[in-house]
């Protein structure tokens, strides 16, 4: 199987991760990716850049071999994004990622995990206004996302809302950790690429979903393939009560 890796591989940009933790017996939380996990799209930013026929992969580049920082990533993406003269509202991008698919099984699945009595969150480098409307949607105990704050019109003034940084998800499962008192091994985390590899490191428990990289798939110590993501309740079951 080949990596199929589009961009420079983030790892050698990156300070390895030094925490790690031992696997698990026992689950009380489980973090999922959003795009190509939870919802049935490779990444939301592209769906906006697809619907306004922009391309952000110079950006990507720069920001992958640490050229620039997230907020200077997300400012770039901010700016294409625009309608009759002036940058678009939040409120059409909310619009345009309404009709964006859940991922098959996504529902039974979150349903499933909480009827267990465990908790679940969302940990995405995604657009907030797609990830909070997966998390209501769904039932979602915690979502971290990114965003772009507006000007007092409603407009995008591309100034970056930075709750997941894409190459450092693992800080997030790490405060995620301290803030619901659920050691770190405790905790799966389920992701589809490289930028999910970090959360597998510091978790209990990594579980690739369809993954799309060989990286991906090896660094996890569960492979769940298709596109129905209800399968890893299977993968689950000897971690749960």
């Amino acid at each position: 199987m080949e990596h199929n890796c589009r961009f420079y591989c983030y790892r050698k940009t990156r300070e390895p991760n030094s925490h790690k933790t031992n696997k698990t017996g026992k689950i009380e939380l489980v973090a999922f990716d959003m795009d190509g996990v939870l919802t049935d799209i490779i990444s939301s930013w592209k769906y906006i850049h697809d619907y306004y026929n922009t391309s952000n992969e110079r950006s990507i580049n720069d920001y992958l071999k640490g050229k620039i920082d997230d907020m200077e990533f997300i400012r770039r993406d901010a700016i294409l994004w625009v309608e009759n003269g002036k940058p678009v509202t939040k409120d059409k991008l909310a619009e345009i990622l309404s009709d964006v698919p859940l991922m098959k099984g996504a529902e039974n699945c979150i349903a499933t995990i909480k009827n267990n009595g465990i908790k679940t969150a969302i940990v995405s480098a995604g657009l907030d206004v797609l990830a909070d409307k997966v998390g209501t949607e769904l039932g979602v105990d915690y979502v971290y996302s990114n965003g772009v704050e507006t000007d007092e019109n409603g407009h995008l003034n591309g100034v970056g809302i930075l709750g997941v940084k894409l190459m450092y998800k693992d800080e997030v499962i790490i405060s995620l950790s301290e803030k619901t008192n659920i050691p770190l091994e405790r905790i799966a985390a389920v992701g589809n690429s490289c930028y999910d590899i970090p959360m597998f490191e510091v978790s209990g428990l990594g579980i690739a979903f369809n993954p799309s990289d060989i990286c991906t798939r090896e660094a996890a110590d569960i492979v769940v393939e298709g596109n129905d993501v209800s399968k890893i309740l299977q993968a689950l079951k000897n971690y749960v009560n």
